[in-house]
């Protein structure tokens, strides 16, 4: 710089010309005062020079560029750079655990300047995040973050604000937590913080396992509780939450306590459920159902969430409790009406005309037999009987005959309807009988109605498939006209009870009649997008050995491989065993939260929209069905035993948490427990959560659990 200096000194250069004026130097300077009528003289149009002048002026210029060339400012640059500082924010984290560490990973991607406290020395995540941790939370606050975001448990909360240093803090620090309840922390932070502290509650209504794959499209929650009048005040705020808008989050602002009483039904419904299906250790079995398998996937996500967290949403919110009561209430009364269903049946059986009643204890005492060891559905020998047995082949076919099936079906309600439309498209010739007139559904479908059986069976159907409801198999199995049919007809029943059918197939059918078992997994409501994908079980229970017949059984099968169904040959002692396991239970748990008339609300979670879902799905089918896969399954009974203890396992551990929290606030800390004193020892549960947001129950908390 003083070698261009002393250059320009001795070419006697004019010094450089005044930097241009700014823009409002401009306006003022064209907009002049009345009266102005002059312009400034480094505006006015330049004197002409001399040619001596002109020519060490162009030599002037030459070397003044070439200074001016060694200092470029890129102008656009510091401006584009200004203006993204200036919407970024200095975010402390206190509590860097799981979903403080999952939330610094988007505030530091995001361009903001994020700083980290926790009891525990997360400092490695820290550094692979970007992120600064401070382990004395004295040196966090004495860097004065614009926001201090409280990611703590529930339990904990309380401790870790009264033991920051909050006046080392700026006077105007935004304060913001991410509790999932919100009464609680709303009144928790306004006694505890300073007046001049800015205040958002707020939820994000996911975490690091249901948010894996981005935030676009889920509930971010949050309330203004306190923010002060001055712009800049304002303006960070809507900073904060521009945080999560952009991300894609659906922004819901309401009030603390509309949120807990929304919570109450959306998120700990969600928890309990999952907690209650993670002790029954559910397993996926190789004939889930789509139900069974959203059940699984919410027993994994809520199995990743400590107990701290089930048992703050339960302790915290005070509409948990009744919401608790309401399902345990809905459980008894499934529970009472399947019982007493039951009580009906043998009531029944033992005082009137055993013949009326559709249910045969002896064909159920089979299947009692079966469970306690008599027998399987090989052991029983069916199969093996079947196989030696020489059936006649009618001369008429051949072995290539692949012609299309005549499929009879019996019972041409909904489900029977259902088939038959699939059947037809893959030109089958379909006939139906019901007791009721659907003769009008079956023309559309280009199915020929039957109102009497023994015309239906006259027709002589190469299949005859039973669609009638598990009630009600008995009974019309045992009115079908058999002599009327071909000595080797094939019976085909598709119900969601296997042992059951088989038994009553095998004792009540002849023996050169075909028996093939079968259960789609799938219904009009599951099935209504197509079959792809979806199980089909089936156990051929006897089948001839000749190969017409053989092929006659395969070609049905095909029916639904043609469709995409994932075709599941196994035993149906094994599907009952799996579907006790699998259907019934998730059939028990719609049923249970139908009860409850759950509905969607401004904040569901995705778990919650599964179990929304799973009574859409459930509420669709009759009590009937549900009836039926308890009273005709041999192993329902052991696992609604095992449903009713989880349930009050879960309830047992929530229950003793708080009885171990009112005992040491009671006899460890003396005086707190004055506080107790003016109050009922054991308060009824209605007064007790009512005590959840009162300043006393903030005033006695000591959870140092």
């Amino acid at each position: 710089m003083p070698f261009a200096f002393a250059s320009l000194q001795r070419l006697r250069c004019p010094p450089p010309p005044p930097p241009p004026p700014s823009l409002s130097q401009l306006r003022r300077t064209l907009s002049p005062h009345p009266g102005s009528q002059s312009l400034p003289s480094s505006l006015k149009s330049p004197q002409p020079l001399s040619p001596r002048r002109r020519r060490r002026r162009r030599h002037c210029h030459l070397r003044i560029q070439s200074v001016d060339a060694a200092q470029l400012y890129d102008y656009e640059s510091k401006l584009s750079a200004r203006f993204e500082s200036h919407g970024k924010l200095k975010i402390a984290v206190v509590g860097f655990g799981n979903f403080g560490q999952f939330l610094a990973k988007t505030l530091a991607r995001q361009g903001h300047t994020v700083l980290a406290h926790s009891r525990s020395d997360h400092s490695d995540a820290a550094r692979r995040l970007g992120v600064t941790f401070f382990r004395d939370p004295d040196d966090l606050c004495e860097e004065h973050p614009e926001v201090i975001l409280f990611c703590t448990s529930i339990i904990s909360t309380e401790r870790v604000v009264k033991s920051l240093p909050l006046q080392r803090l700026k006077r105007n620090t935004l304060v913001v937590d991410v509790l999932s309840v919100k009464e609680f922390a709303k009144t928790l932070l306004v006694q505890l913080l300073p007046c001049d502290f800015d205040i958002i509650c707020t939820h994000p209504m996911f975490g690091p396992e249901s948010a894996k794959n981005g935030w676009s499209g889920l509930n971010f929650v949050y309330e203004k509780v306190r923010i002060g009048d001055e712009e800049l005040r304002i303006s960070r705020a809507e900073k904060f939450l521009d945080i999560f808008a952009r991300e894609g989050c659906n922004m819901v602002e309401m009030t603390c306590a509309e949120h807990d009483r929304c919570a109450a039904e959306s998120q700990f419904i969600t928890h309990t459920v999952g907690r209650v299906l993670g002790k029954l250790e559910l397993e996926s079995t190789p004939i889930n159902t789509k139900g069974y398998e959203k059940l699984l996937a919410l027993v994994e996500n809520t199995a990743g969430d400590s107990f701290d967290l089930y048992y703050g949403l339960f302790m915290y919110n005070k509409n948990s409790l009744e919401m608790l009561e309401r399902l345990d209430l809905a459980f008894e009364a499934l529970k009472k009406q399947l019982f007493g269903r039951l009580h009906d049946v043998v009531r029944k059986q033992l005082f009137e005309s055993a013949e009326t009643v559709p249910v045969s204890l002896e064909n159920y005492g089979v299947l009692m037999n079966i469970k306690h060891g008599a027998g399987t559905s090989k052991s029983m020998g069916f199969q093996d009987v079947a196989s030696t047995i020489g059936y006649p082949v009618p001369s008429s076919s051949s072995s290539q005959d692949r012609s299309p099936l005549k499929i009879a079906i019996v019972g041409f309600g909904k489900f029977g309807q259902f088939l038959g439309k699939t059947m037809v498209r893959q030109g089958h010739t379909v006939i139906a009988y019901s007791r009721s007139d659907y003769s009008e559904a079956a023309q559309r479908l280009g199915v020929s109605f039957f109102s009497n059986v023994d015309d239906l069976c006259e027709e002589h159907p190469d299949v005859i498939l039973l669609c009638s409801s598990i009630l009600s198999t008995e009974s019309v199995l045992k009115s079908l006209p058999l002599q009327r049919l071909k000595r080797s007809t094939l019976f085909v029943d598709v119900l969601s009870v296997k042992e059951f059918p088989r038994v009553l197939f095998l004792q009540n059918l002849p023996l050169d009649f075909d028996v093939l078992c079968t259960h789609p997994m799938f219904g009009p409501e599951s099935g209504k997008n197509g079959w792809n994908g979806l199980s089909f079980v089936y156990d051929k229970v006897r089948v001839g050995s000749d190969e017409l017949r053989q092929a006659r059984c395969d070609q049905f099968l095909d029916i639904f491989a043609q469709e995409g169904c994932l075709m599941v040959e196994m035993s149906c002692a094994e599907h009952d065993w799996h579907a006790a396991g699998s259907q019934f239970i998730t059939h028990t748990m719609g049923r249970t939260l139908e009860k409850l008339g759950l509905e969607s609300s401004p904040i569901n979670t995705k778990g919650y929209e599964t179990l929304l879902n799973l009574v859409e799905n459930t509420a669709g089918d009759s009590f009937d069905l549900y009836y039926g896969l308890f009273m005709y399954n041999v192993n329902a009974m052991e696992q609604l035993e095992r449903l009713d203890l989880a349930f009050e396992s879960l309830k047992k551990q929530l229950f003793g948490r708080l009885h171990g929290v009112l005992r040491k606030q009671l006899f460890e800390n003396a005086d707190k427990s004055k506080v107790f004193k003016e109050k009922p020892a054991l308060p009824k549960p209605s007064q007790d959560v009512a005590a959840l947001s009162s300043s006393n129950w903030i005033q006695v908390q000591t959870f140092e659990v």
